[in-house]
């Protein structure tokens, strides 16, 4: 059983770690408060439940339990994107993890541990090494530019029209009744070239669906 003086420590601990990768990692690249109460909320709670357990073995097994109660989970008022979900894992298995060092008093391997997943997230929200693509799909009315010879000039005529720096595009359906076709585009994060982001938000909203 993990004595109080460790508890006490291991709670600060964690939920430290907790504030800082959804504080300074996560906040500042999504700007969305929504998940902050839920990120947070589970990290406390995980890291209680576990606490308590008497054995390094009941722990895991708890551990596995809980993620894959985890899986079960539906959130019936939107669905959590791929990055929120990636996090939310993130936060209840650190919990998991510094119960257990923290039980066998491995403060060594408790540091070296939270400190590589803090600078491993760090470094894949910078996008140091990597460049992320955003994408929208837009219906488009110009049905002879999707001709294979004429690539170039729709790569142009949708960069004029959508005010993004779109690098390619792919044709997902035609209708020759309707003489349309919807078109996915790829563009880098205009954000991350200097471009502000309340400007990004609406330009995003108001190429949803492009009709002219």
């Amino acid at each position: 059983m993990v004595s109080t003086t460790n508890l006490l420590i291991g709670f600060i601990f964690n939920l430290l770690v907790g504030v800082v990768i959804v504080r300074f990692i996560y906040f500042p690249a999504k700007q969305n408060k929504n998940y902050v109460f839920t990120f947070l909320a589970f990290n406390t709670a995980v890291f209680f439940v576990m606490s308590v357990l008497t054995s390094v073995e009941i722990s895991v097994g708890v551990g596995f339990g809980l993620f894959g109660l985890f899986s079960l989970l539906r959130y019936r008022t939107e669905t959590m994107p791929s990055r929120e979900m990636t996090y939310l894992f993130v936060i209840i298995a650190l919990p998991v993890l510094n119960s257990i060092l923290i039980g066998n008093s491995e403060w060594l391997s408790l540091v070296l541990a939270n400190t590589a997943v803090i600078t491993t997230l760090f470094i894949l929200e910078r996008e140091w090494g990597f460049n992320f693509e955003l994408s929208q799909t837009v219906t488009y009315e110009r049905i002879e530019l999707i001709r294979p010879e004429n690539y170039d000039l729709l790569l142009a005529d949708l960069r004029e029209r959508t005010g993004l720096p779109v690098k390619r595009c792919e044709i997902r359906d035609i209708n020759f009744l309707r003489d349309s076709a919807q078109i996915k585009i790829y563009y880098d994060d205009p954000n991350k070239t200097g471009i502000a982001f309340a400007w990004l938000a609406h330009k995003q909203a108001q190429i949803d669906k492009i009709q002219y």
